[in-house]
């Protein structure tokens, strides 16, 4: 099994797909390291030789960050935003859409379930 960047490749995906599975690499970007990096993209990760593997995980170190770093820098943007109060950093703090969606009726995934209203309910009388 192939290990880059800290995450196993599934072994019988191709290797195009299989690099999705690091955090920060897409479908186009692991076709740009597979180039660079001169394999096959329908190889699959079972038959990559070794000397395959490590040109690929040069690439993607000299491309820039993946994984940890990246999720790291992510979330320090974040909270840069919360810190200085800006709008966005205001929609985070709030878990709302930050980019100027509608959220009357929609935005369930980022507001959670729905909470019930409480039909009027009735006091009891003595």
């Amino acid at each position: 099994m192939a290990r880059i960047a800290g995450v196993d490749l599934p072994r019988n995906k191709y290797i195009n797909i299989s690099l999705t599975y690091i955090y920060g690499i897409g479908r186009s970007r692991a076709f740009q390291i597979l180039a660079e990096a001169h394999v096959d993209p329908t190889k699959k990760v079972s038959d990559l030789s070794e000397e395959e593997v490590n040109r690929i995980r040069q690439v993607i170190e000299a491309q820039g960050l993946v994984e940890g770093d990246l999720r790291k820098e992510i979330s320090v943007a974040i909270k840069r935003l919360i810190e200085i109060g800006s709008f966005r950093g205001y929609r985070h703090r709030r878990s709302l859409p930050v980019r100027g969606q509608r959220t009357h009726t929609n935005a369930r995934t980022r507001k959670g379930p729905r909470k019930g209203t409480v039909a009027g309910k009735k006091i009891a009388k003595k």
